[in-house]
Parts: structure tokens; C-alpha cells; sequence
């Protein structure tokens, strides 16, 4: 079915960019539908993804984003340059210490949002799971009655290993002052602002 775990925020983190922000890093851009976003707010975007078949499909999306082919634990990213970093659903994909790279890559005052998965079930599951299978539902049949169909061109995904407890003390480490809220639909929200 349809519906986007993280599509879904999307307007919380189109919320937490700083209102002046004009440079942004989206790490993992997947199809780049969040970088495009990005674009519409003002922002010159820079949309990083290491896998060449979903780089392709948001390519062909267009919308206005520098899209490369890397991979952000490993490629050079210009120090103190953005106003914001994005990273959905992709940092447990890589090292979790890749957080200090982005930190570093922050403009100061910029602002690191990471929508992450963790591992583990927490008491949140037990809502979420219906929540999930009600919100899917009336999104198809939304869909369905308006004639949508959605692209079938998916981001690969990975199992996170990191619990969200070993994620707050991470985070906490590697980014003094971050927070980390739990949220809903197996995610989080990690923010930290340089």
C-alpha cells in the first residue's frame, strides 16, 4: 500500500528548518521527494544517495536538487557550510559516528534533523501497528478513489541494529545538546542545532 512512514514527516521536519536556512545536505535522499521539498523552502540542495537506481528515479523526479552518488559516511562534505542537514531513514545505514561529520559540515546555527529507525519494540509499537493499519488503508482508498498511483520505485532498506536507548547515549556523546524523541511508525527524531 501506499503510505510513506517517512513521508509522513515531513511536515515536522519541514517545521524544524530554520526559517533563514539556504544551504541543505539531504543525506539518503532515496527517490528525493524530502530534497525537492527542500527546494521549495529556498534552499539550494545538495541530495546525496549511494544506490545508482534510486539516484536515477529522483533524478527524473527533476525539482531542482543537486543530486550525487555518494556515500555520506565517506565523501567530502565542505566544513561549516550548511544551514541544514536531513537525514530519513538512512543513518542506520551507515556508522552511527557519521553524526560528527554532519556536525561538522553544519554552518553554525545550522540544524542536523535525523528521522531515524531504531531496533527493539518499545511500548509505542503497540500503538503504532494499528495506527499503521488503519492510516495505510485510508491512504490506498484515498488513492484509489482519486486515481493515484504511486511510483513503485522504492529506496533499498536496511534493518536498524541500534535500540533507542543506545541512541540517545550516542547521540549524546558524539552531539552534546542533541535530543532524541520517539516517535510514531518505528521511528525517531534526532535534532541538534550547532
Amino acid at each position: 500500500m501506499p503510505f510513506d512512514h517517512n513521508d509522513h514527516y515531513h511536515r515536522l521536519l519541514l517545521r524544524n528548518v530554520p526559517p533563514d536556512a539556504r544551504t541543505a545536505l539531504d543525506v539518503g535522499c532515496g527517490t528525493g521527494r524530502f530534497a525537492r521539498r527542500l527546494v521549495g523552502r529556498g534552499c539550494r540542495v545538495d541530495a546525496l544517495d549511494p544506490d545508482p537506481d534510486t539516484l536515477a528515479a529522483a533524478e527524473a523526479s527533476g525539482g531542482g536538487p543537486r543530486y550525487r552518488l555518494a556515500d555520506a559516511s565517506t565523501e567530502p562534505l565542505p566544513p561549516a557550510h550548511y544551514d541544514v542537514i536531513t537525514c530519513l531513514a538512512s543513518l542506520h545505514h551507515m556508522p552511527f559516528a557519521t553524526l560528527t561529520r554532519f556536525r561538522d559540515a553544519l554552518a553554525p546555527g545550522g540544524r542536523l534533523l535525523v528521522l531515524g529507525c531504531s531496533a527493539g519494540h518499545t511500548y509505542r509499537d503497540l500503538v503504532a501497528s494499528p495506527a499503521n493499519a488503519l492510516t495505510r488503508a485510508a491512504v490506498h482508498a484515498t488513492e484509489r478513489a482519486r486515481g493515484i498511483r504511486t511510483p513503485s520505485r522504492k529506496a533499498p532498506v536496511r534493518q536498524p541494529e541500534m535500540r533507542l536507548p543506545r541512541i540517545r547515549a550516542e547521540a549524546a556523546r558524539l552531539l552534546p545538546g542533541s535530543e532524541v524523541r520517539q516517535l510514531l511508525y518505528w521511528r525517531y527524531l534526532l535534532t541538534y542545532t550547532k
